[in-house]
């Protein structure tokens, strides 16, 4: 080498350009090759990217450029989720636009991701905020509504009255909008949705074909979806006031504790709510209380379970002299099974704390296995504070006694089918998807309102329906309410003055199918059919578990629709997926409590102070965020270290799928193997006869693991086999097997660490680029293991390795064992005790 360091801030831009100049990395649609899709989430256009952005494309990266090395064609694109609140707030905060901000923002993050060496094919680039992308998005929404799969209807949101938006429950923040810090409004609205629903069945049955996804993310959208199946029965309103429903449904998956009923419950959308409500001032005060929470369930659940009672009573369907008192509660939700409950307060918890609240009886109908005389119910126990939701047998519940639970229920279902008051059926917690979006810089939904025609489609020759540049933020709300030249247009059916739509679509749709696009960048369709389908499903697909429900439910959503209408022959999107874990650091305050950042302090022993000398107390080591100042800034990391330092730490340090612990020491430690590497590298143009078997045992050891680590994406392994590797080297005398390590560890790293290896493989005089050359393969006979090392221990403590053959006799290896010296010399002519053999791995001696 003529250098006697390695230098990345020269090397790494040279061979970027490198690569750009040869298109590397562009894919071949057309290539006989296997195919491989390797697809990272794309990124919000934030402006800059982290760390976690840099753990997550390095991962991808790896595998991309290894499947490249074994003779794939391989698709690795980049683009930009672009559409979304952000940018609204940025214009509102800042005085710019949207569009501009947005697109400064996707420059600035691009430069940065280059500067990573990411084998990206930047051809297919695309940016979700691009009319060339939405314009496609709008001709499908349109092939969804001409399929029966798009529905408009009155639906209740959660309403910032400051704002004047629509928020996601995510944003409603302890009732409040999480931006405008307003009371949210329940409000009812009308809102365009996709009909999910219609394929809930199949998107819960078909998971258990998704063998390549993490088992947590598949339950996860398992419970999301929430297949249920109970009974579906009616309950009769006695003496019900004019105006009012005579009797309601109410869905239960516990059919066998009926007779443990002992109030009945509507959510406060439900019809005999509203009607009650028309009279009674105190229900409507009731109701527009309630309203002022936000619709997500998971608050609903922690919230303070609230109720009003009706005055009326329902009969109860097993004995219809027994009558329940009706509430209006808070906890009932009207888009769940039908929006109305019967509270069994001894087995369901939240039944149990409205009971006690409103001082309700609490019959026990199911008793525990041990409970003495649970048939009959002779020693039944109360119910304390906690509801019993165990198994055991049916108590107090007439012809249910002495079951167990599940016969229970099917005796139940087949008494109200029989006498004609309920039916056993099968429901889901999965709700349409609610896509409109009452904000500016999102799709425009392709929709004309004529008052003489109604809804019409936006023909297909004018679309795109283009977002309007000249728009202001000076005042809340959805700026293209106020665009009356965008707005106002002709109706294409009659001609007549109409409106355009002037929601936005989910930008949930936008990452829907933006893999499909990356697949076939077709010029006059959203894709081509064949092309997309030579490459999906996207074989490796990587990115965060908090994208485990709604992106990837949404995702595999879209790809059955689009199966549904004929669009693509495929059904699931992503073969394989991987939910990588965050980039952590410590958190640091100063005696304020103000936040500092990590260039703000520094390190003495384990305290910490500012640059001035005052002491810093340390927090707890969490995700990296702006709000805490526990970010590291990529940029200057990559100034100091270069591009393979910072890929080999964020491979290295931490199992893939945990959390990763930012830390100076271990970048360092990254920094000293990259120009160990370096070191190493020359001993590849060596050249020296002889073979030495441990080296090569090792080498074709190291060639097997690293393929296997990175196929099963465990990429802190296979850069220990490298570190394995690499002492072997270094320890070996020069010989041609030496070389040839040295020249193998140059390709096995190559994935990890693209620049150094690059910038070797040229000096050595290798042919072309080490991203073209070929992977490494294990030759079979250098894998069998003939010789194993032993620990030996002498009463529990390494003494001593040993190597011996492998399987050898129990007697041989104790004979070979007392000959060591260090074994001699502990007995002393002392007779063991025992002598323990673990067969090719361990000897303990015990004195």
């Amino acid at each position: 080498m003529t250098d006697s360091r390695f230098t990345p801030q020269r090397a790494d831009s040279r061979w970027q350009a490198r690569w750009e100049q040869a298109r590397t990395f562009v894919a071949d649609s057309a290539s006989a090759k296997p195919k491989t899709f390797v697809l990272e989430m794309f990124p919000y256009p934030s402006g800059r990217i982290h760390m976690g952005h840099v753990r997550n494309y390095a991962m991808g990266d790896v595998l991309a450029r290894t499947r490249r090395m074994q003779g794939h064609e391989v698709l690795h694109p980049m683009g930009w989720d672009a559409f979304g609140m952000p940018a609204e707030n940025a214009a509102m905060e800042r005085g710019v636009h949207p569009d501009g901000w947005t697109r400064d923002n996707i420059a600035a993050m691009k430069v940065q991701l280059k500067r990573l060496g990411l084998a990206i094919d930047w051809t297919r680039e695309l940016a979700t905020c691009d009319p060339d992308y939405y314009g496609h998005e709008q001709a499908l929404f349109l092939d969804f509504l001409e399929a029966g799969l798009v529905t408009r209807r009155d639906a209740y949101v959660n309403w910032d009255p400051v704002d004047r938006t629509v928020l996601a429950n995510e944003q409603v923040i302890d009732g409040c909008g999480w931006r405008s810090g307003a009371p949210v409004e329940r409000r009812k609205l009308t809102q365009w949705f996709f009909k999910i629903t219609d394929f809930a069945e199949e998107l819960a049955a078909d998971l258990a074909q998704l063998d390549g996804w993490p088992e947590k993310v598949r339950l996860m959208q398992e419970n999301w979806i929430g297949k249920s199946q109970g009974l579906r029965f009616r309950f009769d309103v006695q003496d019900a006031p004019d105006g009012c429903p005579k009797a309601f449904d109410v869905f239960t998956t516990r059919p066998d504790t009926l007779f443990g009923a002992s109030f009945a419950a509507v959510a406060i959308d439900h019809p005999l709510a509203a009607a009650l409500a028309e009279g009674n001032s105190g229900l409507a005060a009731f109701i527009a209380e309630c309203r002022v929470t936000g619709t997500a369930a998971a608050e609903l659940e922690t919230a303070e379970k609230k109720g009003y009672d009706t005055g009326l009573c329902v009969a109860h369907p097993l004995d219809p002299a027994r009558t329940l008192p009706v509430f209006v509660a808070n906890f009932v939700l009207m888009d769940y099974g039908t929006g109305a409950i019967f509270g069994c307060p001894a087995h369901d918890q939240r039944d149990l704390d409205f009971a006690r609240k409103y001082m309700l009886p609490v019959p026990r109908v199911v008793a525990m296995p041990a409970d003495p005389g649970s048939e009959s119910g002779a020693g039944e126990l109360p119910i304390g504070d906690e509801a019993y939701t165990g198994p055991g047998r049916l108590i107090n519940s007439g012809f249910l006694n002495g079951m167990e639970v599940e016969p229970a229920k099917a005796a139940v279902i087949a008494r109200a089918e029989a006498e004609g008051w309920g039916e056993g059926t099968t429901v889901f917690r999965l709700r349409d998807w609610g896509i409109s979006r009452q904000r500016y810089w999102g799709t425009p939904i392709p929709i004309i309102h004529c008052d003489a025609c109604g809804v019409v489609p936006v023909p297909r020759d004018q679309l795109p329906v283009v977002l309007p540049m000249d728009v202001s933020f000076d005042v809340p709300g959805n700026p293209l309410d106020r665009h009356p030249t965008w707005r106002d247009v002709p109706c294409p059916r009659c001609g007549t003055a109409a409106r355009r739509e002037t929601d936005t679509l989910d930008t949930f749709i936008n990452s829907s199918w933006y893999f499909l696009r990356f697949a076939s960048p077709a010029p006059d369709a959203p894709f081509d059919r064949a092309e997309a389908e030579s490459w999906l499903p996207v074989t490796n697909y990587i990115g965060g578990v908090e994208h485990a429900i709604l992106h990837l439910l949404y995702a595999r959503f879209f790809t059955r629709a689009l199966n549904h209408i004929g669009k693509i022959g495929i059904t699931e999107p992503f073969k394989g997926l991987f939910t990588q874990g965050m980039v952590t650091h410590e958190t640091y305050r100063d005696s304020s409590g103000r936040w500092l950042e990590p260039g703000e302090i520094e390190k003495r022993g384990d305290a910490a102070f500012t640059l001035s000398g005052e002491p810093v107390a340390l927090g707890r080591t969490e995700k990296m965020s702006k709000s805490k100042k526990n970010v590291v800034d990529p940029d200057a990391i990559l100034d100091q270290f270069g591009a393979d330092a910072v890929r080999w730490f964020m491979l290295s340090d931490s199992p893939p799928e945990r959390d990763l612990a930012w830390s100076m020491a271990g970048i360092e430690g990254a920094w000293r193997f990259v120009q160990r590497l370096w070191r190493i590298a020359p001993i590849a143009g060596e050249t020296h006869s002889g073979t030495d078997d441990a080296l090569m045992r090792l080498l074709h050891r190291t060639i097997a693991g690293v393929t296997q680590d990175i196929d099963r994406l465990q990429f802190n392994k296979a850069v220990a086999r490298c570190y394995e590797l690499a002492n072997g080297i270094e320890k070996a005398a020069a010989s041609a097997t030496r070389a040839e390590a040295a020249a193998t560890l140059i390709r096995l790293v190559a994935p990890m660490v693209p620049h150094i290896a690059e910038e070797t493989w040229e000096i050595l005089g290798k042919e072309g680029l080490v991203a073209d050359a070929p992977w490494p393969v294990a030759d079979p006979q250098w894998l069998e293991v003939s010789e194993v090392t032993y620990a030996v221990q002498i009463n529990g403590k390494l003494r001593e390795t040993l190597a011996l053959a492998k399987g050898l006799p129990r007697g041989e290896v104790e004979a070979a064992v007392m000959q060591l010296p260090k074994v001699a010399s502990q007995l002393a002519g002392a007779v063991p005790k025992k002598v323990i053999v673990v067969p090719d791995r361990l000897v303990n001696i015990v004195l």
